[in-house]
């Protein structure tokens, strides 16, 4: 579908503005937005682009592709990555260098498993092998 899912992004904005403890008005301050404007937003009255919808993500602290699939400008067989990686974003029990440190590790396996299909080998003894050094 190439329509923007507007009405379920300005849902999803709100809920991440309140779970950012903002207001309205806060929010479209930091993200250098009019307050009416990001209103309508959320209220599924405007389809905003996607410098917008990178601002917004900066000033809410996720990840701008988060937005964008729930904009539906980002493919829908992302959003697990996308997912992974805002989970990841979003954690406030760790620190930034440890989130960018999780992600390097989940792009690095991504990788390694992306590499091991293309040659036709299976990733799931190395996944197996990988729990047997996993430390809790």
């Amino acid at each position: 579908m190439a329509s923007l899912n507007v009405g379920n992004l300005g849902e999803y904005l709100r809920e991440q503005r309140r779970h950012a403890q903002l207001s309205l008005r806060q929010l479209a301050d930091a993200a250098g937005v009019s307050n009416p404007y990001l209103s309508q937003i959320e209220r599924g009255l405007r389809k905003p682009s996607a410098d917008i919808l990178q601002q917004l993500a900066r000033a809410l602290r996720i990840s701008a592709e988060t937005l964008y699939v729930q904009a539906g400008i980002l493919d829908e067989r992302d959003r697990d990555e996308v997912e992974t990686r805002a989970a990841i974003l979003a954690d406030p029990s760790i620190n930034e260098r440890q989130k960018q440190v999780l992600l390097q590790i989940y792009e690095s396996f991504r990788k390694e498993n992306a590499a091991e299909t293309d040659t036709g080998a299976e990733a799931e003894p190395a996944a197996a092998g990988e729990e047997k050094h996993s430390t809790n």
